[in-house]
């Protein structure tokens, strides 16, 4: 399912800038409403925005302003508005964005379902109503999605893509690509109220509200220890007045009617809305105005307390999200960091990650006094229970929901670590933040490779991420392009003969793959006997786009997994592949949740360690379907061929650029 135009239906604020977002990725996109003003409001809002980012560029001097004019036509010119449904028989997907109450939307549905062609993707801004309930009113249930943009659309990375009862696995993947393709960051979660990030931050600022209504907390005092303690990027009052109270208020009070009252609703929020006190949208008075709270108190919090109450809470939902099959490890955290601003650069960590740095059975303890204090919204979950009971305690210890790199003792590799576990290794890649297959890491690859192969006993050796929310996100781009022709072609030499190594050596290889695995990363991955992937992996050999071809062995191993047909497609088309699709195509042999892939993979280490090793050799090397060599070479004809043409510079230069790449075909 590709998407070669698009739609949103409803403007506003809100519909243009998910049309801009889209229009900005060189999609064109038509934008719906049944009223001309909010039409334009949505056209106006996509020029704005699009003006502000170019405007960015040109004070960077990353751009002219004649060359930021130029690009601001193009993009403009890729946004239609309408009032009719006239030019949506040839789109690929709707985003439907008009006001949250289920009966408008469902109504809205059923007119998108008669208006659109039947491969279209039918998909839902909500973020919190049923995508089942929206899908039901359409002939194509199958092809609803709940496709979530966080506020604002424009800034905000996140897309929370929902899976509805009947929404097929194909529908999931091209949704997730398609936000890839409009330059967001997706995860894909189930239907329950609230999702995934709206869920956990409900529930951590209920805790704020209740404790600020029973005990008369100052609003400032609560929000600057919050903020000091960089816990959030902002304290929960001022980030609502930020986002409208309206809007906050409407969630709460949805996520309340659900789950009850584990999930508090601020009478003062009530209140200041039934008086039409919205924040920001309203003129600035919220909870704060000209600097001055509007409710009452005024004491001030105790910070240990009020801050344990604030994380255990964000731990405990997002437990429970995991526990309930809704979503990964992995998603919740990636969708905490791009949906409410967890950066790990800035010393914001998501739920999970935040506690493997403070260690899984001292935030256990705390929640567990907690308990006693305030009751059962603050039981510990049992999957955190489990991890403190195999003494997998978080950084410490090597392992917490996260595995974490103990590497051994004396000199090691700057960009892969080796660990040694009896006869077992481990090659941790740790060329952060995305692991990419550079020129020095593979030179350290094989230096811990060929340790690996000379250690006495070691039988297996893991390739796991030492970066919880990746393993490698492909080639460096930059660096293999700075190289000289003969460096490159030396590169290119020993990366192939390492990944040959991997599958035909008396040393069995598992790939532990923790989440993404594009290009390069999906060929290291490949080149391993087994691979061991997360519930949050996904997997693909995306070198098309940039108008080269797979040069680690992706046009040879790939086909060889997944058939012929299947690899070529992948290879062709370049997009992405969710973990339970690469478990049908054979691509992974196992798709486990994420805070037991670690140690899943070790299992198979010691058992194909453990295995005689003249036989694992010689299985290995026979194994192969037809003459992979032979078709190496072939890749390394055709990869030159490729990355010397034109098409391969412009395709490097707008990846780098961070634009849509132009063709030309020599």
């Amino acid at each position: 399912m590709f998407v070669s135009k698009a739609a949103v239906v409803g403007g506003g604020t809100m519909g243009g800038e998910i049309a801009q977002a889209i229009a900005a990725a060189d999609i064109p996109v038509v934008v719906k409403d049944i009223d001309q003003r909010f039409v334009d409001a949505a056209l106006e809002k996509a020029r704005a925005v699009t003006e502000g980012q170019l405007a960015g560029q040109v004070k960077k001097e990353r751009i002219s302003q004649e060359q930021a004019d130029a690009r601001l036509a193009e993009v403009m010119a890729n946004v239609t508005g309408t009032t009719t449904y006239e030019q949506f028989g040839d789109v690929d997907f709707v985003v439907e964005a008009v006001p949250e109450r289920i009966e408008i939307k469902q109504a809205v549905f059923r007119e998108i379902d008669a208006a659109t062609p039947g491969h279209a993707i039918l998909a839902s801004n909500t973020s919190s109503l049923s995508i089942t309930e929206m899908g039901e009113t359409t002939l194509r249930a199958d092809k609803v999605v709940g496709f979530h943009f966080f506020y604002p659309a424009s800034v905000m990375p996140l897309v929370e893509v929902i899976v509805g009862a009947d929404t097929s696995q194909e529908t999931a993947t091209a949704a997730y690509n398609f936000a890839q393709a409009i330059k967001k960051q997706p995860i894909v979660c189930g239907e329950v109220p609230g999702f995934v990030v709206n869920k956990i931050l409900m529930a951590t600022i209920g805790e704020v509200w209740r404790a600020q209504e029973e005990q008369g907390l100052s609003l400032a005092a609560i929000d600057r220890v919050i903020a000091e303690a960089k816990v959030a990027p902002m304290g929960p009052f001022f980030l609502t007045d930020l986002l409208g109270l309206d809007t906050v208020l409407h969630v709460a009070e949805h996520l309340n009617r659900s789950y009850g009252e584990t999930f508090y609703v601020h009478a003062g929020l009530q209140k200041l809305v039934g008086e039409g006190k919205l924040g920001a949208k309203s003129g600035g008075e919220g909870f704060f105005k000209d600097g001055q709270q509007t409710i009452p108190g005024e004491a001030e919090p105790d910070a240990e307390e009020l801050l344990a109450m604030f994380t255990c809470r964000a731990l405990i939902e997002s437990c429970l999200l995991v526990e309930e099959g809704v979503c990964s490890v992995r998603d919740v955290d990636l969708g905490m960091m791009a949906g409410a601003g967890l950066d790990p650069r800035r010393g914001l960590l998501p739920p999970f990650w935040k506690a493997d740095v403070e260690g899984l059975d001292k935030v256990l303890e705390r929640m567990e006094q907690l308990e006693e204090r305030y009751g059962e919204r603050f039981t510990p979950p049992v999957t955190l229970r489990r991890l403190v009971a195999q003494g997998r305690l978080g950084i410490a210890s090597g392992q917490g929901f996260y595995p974490y790199p103990q590497p051994d003792e004396g000199e090691q590799p700057g960009t892969v670590k080796l660990e040694t576990r009896g006869k077992v290794a481990i090659a941790w890649l740790t060329n952060a933040p995305m692991n990419a297959v550079s020129p020095d890491v593979i030179r350290d690859l094989r230096t811990v490779w060929d340790r690996v192969k000379a250690a006495d006993g070691v039988g297996a050796m893991v390739v796991a991420s030492s970066v919880p929310v990746v393993f490698s996100a492909g080639a460096d781009i930059k660096a293999f392009t700075s190289m000289d022709e003969a460096g490159g072609r030396e590169l290119v030499e020993s990366g192939h003969a390492l990944l040959r190594e991997l599958g035909t050596e008396r040393v069995a290889t598992i790939a532990a793959v923790n989440s993404i695995a594009f290009g390069g990363g999906c060929e290291l991955a490949m080149a391993c006997d087994v691979r061991i992937a997360a519930e949050a992996a996904v997997l693909g050999q995306p070198e098309i786009k940039l108008g080269i071809i797979p040069g680690f062995g992706g046009t040879q191993r790939l086909p060889r997994l997944v058939g012929q047909s299947k690899g070529l497609e992948m290879n062709l088309v370049g997009d992405a592949i969710l973990s339970e699709e690469a478990l049908e195509l054979g691509l992974v042999n196992r798709v486990v949740p994420d805070h037991e892939l670690f140690e899943t993979a070790l299992m198979w280490a010691r058992k194909l360690g453990g295995q005689a090793p003249i036989a694992v050799e010689q299985i290995k090397r026979v194994s192969s379907n037809g003459d992979l060599d032979a078709g190496i070479e072939a890749e390394k004809q055709g990869f030159a061929t490729a990355f010397d043409s034109e098409d391969a510079k412009e395709g490097i230069a707008a990846f780098l650029g961070k634009r849509t790449p132009r063709w030309s075909g020599r």
